[in-house]
């Protein structure tokens, strides 16, 4: 309608057909922005809408991702921008569910006090692979030593030995000073475990190490690495070395063959001659013994047999003295009865008057033959 007044030369729109076109779309195009801003805050408000569901949903599955189980050979600790929770050395969560702010807030740090834990040796074995070891094959030993790929270690004979082994152990109740006061502990204890190997081989000979007292030398790697563990404070128990093996060098494995035959060699040579040894002397202790009883029991007898002879002469010197011929005749009558006991037949020649002598013949039947056995027929007689 303003344009009507201010154009009045413009009534009949034959006249000017442009400005009739531009003048029709002007109220349909305000309804058609107003649509459209409509329609651009209702999107707006779903999309705020969307945002919001997800960033509680994040949120949600932020605080949800907090939780956490400890197992039943575990403790755990919480650290909240890297100092333990709960002041002090922090609460020791025991095993179950529990809950912690996710990361970065907190850092939840497990402690496995009730596992057995297992750590080979890095240091003294030559170099091979876990695959090579799987399927029982050796590197070729070389002509010699490779100082830069071939662990060694020396005795104290200042021979050189291959070893290696395994520590067993495990984290001391409550396992906190095994966690927060080392990066690492599990390097401190590595390091410690190689140190008391080469602490025990300088210590032994290489002879003692591979064959004559492989416990020694294993209870010296032993006692050495208790002692680190407690100049470092480490909390660890129950330690134990296990499956260590101790070898010559490769390229001189022949030789120290041959070493180890003479060292069984002499070791049974002496065991034979200190077993011949010892059953020589048991026998002549045994013989020692037997002649030393027997000595014991003839001089008994004998004492005994003589005090009995002096007894009975002593008793019966009054009965000789007063009538020794009587003495006499009794003494013969109780040898004779004596004799006789046993006797079928007895023959009795009293002497003869005067001291004369007498003549006594015996008729004594002579000795039955012996039967003939006739010989067996030869075969010729057949």
């Amino acid at each position: 309608m303003s344009d009507k007044h201010d154009h009045p030369h413009h009534d009949h729109d034959h006249d000017h057909p442009h400005d009739h076109d531009h003048a029709k779309p002007a109220t349909p195009s305000l309804e058609g922005e107003d649509a459209g801003t409509q329609a651009l805050a209702g999107a707006l408000k779903s999309s705020f809408a969307i945002v919001k569901v997800i960033m509680i949903g994040l949120l949600l599955l932020f605080l949800f991702s907090g939780f956490f189980v400890v197992g039943p050979q575990e403790k755990a600790i919480v650290l909240r921008f890297g100092v333990p929770a709960g002041g002090g050395d922090g609460k020791l969560l025991g095993p179950g569910p529990h809950w912690a702010f996710p990361p970065p807030i907190d850092e939840v740090v497990r402690i496995p006090v009730g596992q057995v834990m297992n750590l080979n040796s890095t240091v003294g074995w030559y170099a091979t692979t876990a695959a090579m070891e799987a399927a029982g094959n050796e590197p070729e030993p070389g002509e010699s030593l490779r100082p830069a790929l071939d662990g060694y270690l020396l005795t104290g004979d200042e021979n050189i030995v291959h070893l290696r082994a395994t520590l067993r152990y495990r984290i001391a109740e409550p396992g906190l000073r095994y966690v927060l006061d080392f990066a690492n502990a599990s390097n401190v204890v590595q390091n410690a475990f190689n140190n008391a190997l080469l602490f025990a081989a300088a210590r032994y000979k290489v002879d003692d190490a591979l064959t004559r007292d492989q416990a020694g030398f294993r209870e010296t790697a032993r006692n050495r690495f208790e002692q680190l563990v407690a100049r470092h404070n480490l909390g660890i128990t129950e330690i134990q070395i296990d499956n260590m093996q101790v070898i010559p060098p490769r390229q001189l494995k022949e030789a120290f063959s041959r070493v180890t035959e003479a060292e069984v060699r002499r070791a049974k040579e002496l065991n034979d001659a200190r077993s011949y040894e010892n059953q020589t002397i048991s026998k002549a202790r045994a013989e020692a013994e037997s002649r030393k009883n027997l000595g014991e029991a003839e001089r008994t007898r004998l004492v005994e047999f003589v005090a009995a002879e002096v007894e009975r002469f002593t008793n019966n010197l009054p009965a000789w003295r007063a009538n020794r011929d009587l003495f006499t005749q009794q003494r013969q009558s109780e040898v004779l009865r004596i004799i006789y006991t046993n006797v079928q037949e007895k023959v009795v020649a009293p002497q003869r008057g005067g001291g004369a002598g007498r003549e006594l013949r015996l008729q004594i039947n002579r000795e039955p033959p012996k039967p003939k056995v006739l010989d067996q027929p030869k075969a010729d007689d057949h």
